[in-house]
């Protein structure tokens, strides 16, 4: 998948991220199943033609993982946190989302990430 830089905008302070862009519908449905390991600044953001509720599961996905639903605007949304891997209980994104990022677990709460913050990339044509 190709990947790029994504910022997430949180106070007064930015955080940058290498993330895979999964925006097929194939690479939306594998993500990141069968994945161990991934580095703390990498995450993958799921680009949709539209904006709409999103619904996601941890079925074959080992890693625990944050997942943030943003709007077509480039907010954020909501935030599921720490889901359980291998989980295949749904996770909805409660709002309207075009874009979804998944990042390790507990890098939202520990950067402080909330709604209502920003987040931009190439892929979301929100810069």
């Amino acid at each position: 998948m190709p990947t790029e830089t994504l910022i997430v905008r949180s106070g007064d302070n930015e955080h940058t991220f290498i993330v895979e862009v999964a925006s097929t519908d194939r690479q939306r449905a594998r993500g990141l199943m069968f994945r161990e390991e991934m580095a703390a600044d990498h995450g993958m953001l799921f680009v949709f033609e539209g904006e709409g509720e999103r619904f996601f599961w941890m079925k074959n996905t080992p890693l625990p993982l944050d997942i943030i639903y943003i709007d077509a605007k480039g907010w954020i949304v909501s935030i599921a946190a720490d889901t359980t891997p291998f989980s295949e209980d749904v996770i909805p994104s409660r709002e309207p989302a075009k874009y979804v990022l998944e990042l390790n677990a507990g890098l939202s709460a520990k950067l402080g990430f909330e709604p209502g913050d920003g987040v931009s990339s190439p892929s979301m044509m929100t810069e």
